[in-house]
């Protein structure tokens, strides 16, 4: 089994929104971000969704409509020939001090417990919160420069955080970068 890859969802696979993606009518995919989920897969690539959906916790939203909209992104990444090893939300609000909200790894160590998964491996995020998350996973980290990536390695090298392992356009080119990295 190859290593897994850990992709946030908002900013990575759809257009995140300053409110919120609250319903499948809001959830945009990126062009080609299904194709680069099928690549990974076709590639040998456990993928994994992890993602912070406190809007669940703010009432803005209902967990039925997270669950409808990861229904329809596993259905398109089946109708184009992959397939989605699971996919893991945090509902809680920062406040709350989970275990599971990025960046603490709970979603991840659950993945790996469900999916009998690998150490190691790749998290392709847009925030300095899934690069961290990858850092204490064992994960590379790939922040792409689609959602807040661009403000967030702005924020990154400011603040004298660690930098990602790489930076990729959106998430097509991060999966060059894991494929290459992983042949």
């Amino acid at each position: 089994m190859r290593v897994p890859v850990f992709l946030d969802r908002d900013g990575v696979i759809n257009r995140d929104r300053d409110d919120y993606v609250k319903s499948l009518e809001e959830w945009k995919p990126f062009p080609g971000a299904v194709a680069s989920i099928v690549r990974l897969c076709s590639a040998g690539h456990p993928v994994v969704v992890i993602t912070n959906q406190s809007a669940i916790g703010r009432n803005y939203c209902t967990e039925a409509c997270v669950r409808d909209i990861h229904s329809h992104l596993t259905e398109l990444v089946r109708d184009a020939g992959g397939a989605l090893s699971g996919i893991y939300y945090c509902p809680h609000r920062p406040d709350e001090g989970c275990a599971c909200r990025k960046p603490e790894t709970g979603m991840v160590d659950a993945a790996r417990s469900d999916l009998d998964l690998p150490a190691g491996g790749y998290i392709v995020g847009d925030a300095e919160s899934d690069m961290e998350l990858g850092r204490r996973a064992g994960l590379k980290t790939i922040l792409v420069l689609t959602g807040r990536g661009s403000d967030q390695l702005g924020i990154m090298e400011s603040g004298g955080l660690p930098a990602p392992w790489r930076v990729a356009g959106d998430i097509s080119e991060a999966v060059e970068i894991i494929i290459s990295d992983s042949g």
